[in-house]
């Protein structure tokens, strides 16, 4: 099957042609003619299949049949982070480049004012994260009375305990009227049930199985306890072929701590998370993606945006919090059917959770071994002399509460006075014509912004 065959806008086809694309892939084949009939689709597949232009490519088909009036929003598509949702812009600008539509992108860490004159000007497509998103939506930014699709990229981790409460606002003060296209490498049984909250009759469009890792990543599990870690990632860095590393953390100090103890080894590495800005984010992006530098530092929540062609390793340097977030990070590398590999250190704490990631996938996975190479004796003399190594342990409970990777996510506290479902918060009572008290507001609608006059 051919582009050419799919339905799509002719200046769409032409847009992907100019990207160097003839065939889409199986997600992309099976996804576009369900997601142009105009109801409301789950689609699944595995990372680094073509799931962003599976929801793009149909959803610019249908945007190019009209223009957004000044301040309004036709579509909107939500990311988890900063870096996905640059990912989604940039990729939605290369296939609209031949339709005169309005494109804009929001999400924090940077100032507000290009953002807020983009949703004065209207925009026919918005790209946001949701703290950043709800912010300038209750200073009254931004008309979504007219938004004719939500798009929930990133599903699971959009529908989890960390995002879902955000969400829901977002998700209020749009219009009921509307197409809902949810896309994830992942989707559990208890996030697919909270679907029904946002979507209407949605049909599923899945390509192999929920949870299952590239196959063409080659996957192995190094046994490593803690204070070894770090010998025996720079044991690994300098093996050949090792050329374009990425390493996930739990946390952001453990990140920071990586870098810091490669350096000492004479490796250079750069670290993306929370707490860096959006600048030194994308700085250290860049320099990962031109060769500038072969190692970089991430957690998972900076994870979701990592699109870099040519990753060679993905190394889980602490095993991940939640299960799923294992195919999220192998899927950084083999993507687009080139060949990966992804390496696991493993201490003695995580063969039980092993066993439960067998289960999420389906499959045996490789069994544990010794890195080889490696002179696991020699390292632990060497760690006993050294100062006591910077241990990151496991937190004792992973439920969703105790998520550090959440904690991370959460995002910002509303500030006083901003308004919710039309009440302030604080407790006071809305205003005429905001919404007030949970009524709705003009228009029947509910409203997101103050009363301005």
């Amino acid at each position: 099957m051919r582009f050419s065959e799919l339905g799509l806008h002719e200046a769409v086809q032409k847009a992907v042609a100019e990207q160097g694309y003839t065939d889409p892939t199986p997600i992309q084949a099976a996804a576009i003619p369900v997601v142009l009939e105009g109801g409301d689709v789950i689609g699944i597949a595995q990372t680094g299949t073509g799931k962003t232009a599976a929801f793009t490519l149909p959803l610019l088909t249908r945007l190019a049949k009209g223009r957004a009036a000044a301040g309004a929003v036709r579509a909107l598509v939500l990311a988890p982070t900063r870096e996905l949702a640059l990912q989604i812009e940039e990729n939605v600008r290369a296939y609209s480049r031949h339709l005169p539509l309005r494109v804009a992108v929001v999400f924090g860490g940077v100032g507000e004012r290009p953002q807020i004159t983009a949703l004065r000007q209207g925009c026919d497509l918005l790209v946001a994260t949701p703290g950043r998103l709800l912010d300038l939506a209750s200073q009254g930014h931004g008309d979504f009375r007219d938004l004719e699709v939500l798009v929930l990229d990133e599903a699971d981790r959009m529908l989890d305990m960390g995002f879902l409460p955000s969400i829901r606002r977002i998700v209020r003060a749009l219009p009921r009227d509307r197409q809902t296209l949810m896309f994830s490498a992942t989707l559990s049984k208890e996030i697919e049930q909270l679907t029904s909250e946002f979507q209407r009759s949605p049909r599923l469009v899945q390509v192999g199985r929920r949870s299952n890792p590239a196959e063409t990543v080659e996957q192995a599990f190094y046994e490593c306890p803690h204070n070894l870690k770090q010998g025996l990632l720079a044991h690994l860095l300098r093996q050949p072929g090792w050329d374009s590393v990425l390493v996930f953390s739990r946390t952001k100090h453990g990140a920071d701590r990586i870098c810091r103890r490669l350096a000492r080894d004479g490796t250079e590495a750069l670290a993306i998370h929370a707490n860096r800005s959006q600048s030194q984010r994308q700085r250290a992006l860049e320099s990962f993606r031109s060769g500038k530098v072969r190692v970089l530092v991430a957690t998972d929540i900076a994870s979701r945006g990592i699109d870099v062609d040519g990753i060679t390793h993905v190394v889980n340097f602490d095993f991940p919090d939640q299960l799923e977030d294992y195919v999220h990070r192998i899927g950084r590398t083999g993507r687009a059917q080139a060949t990966g590999n992804s390496v696991t250190f493993l201490t003695s704490e995580d063969l039980g959770e092993l066993r439960k990631l067998e289960r999420l996938v389906g499959k045996p996975l490789p069994k544990p071994c010794r890195a080889p190479g490696f002179d696991y004796e020699a390292a632990t003399k060497e760690a006993f002399a050294a100062p006591a190594p910077d241990a990151a342990p496991r937190p004792h409970n992973r439920g969703p509460g105790h998520d550090r990777r959440q904690r991370e996510a959460r995002p910002q506290a509303p500030r006083p006075g901003a308004w919710h479902g039309g009440r302030r918060e604080g407790g006071g009572p809305g205003q005429p014509g905001s919404g007030g008290q949970g009524r709705p507001g003009p228009g029947g609608r509910r409203s997101w912004g103050r009363n301005r006059g």
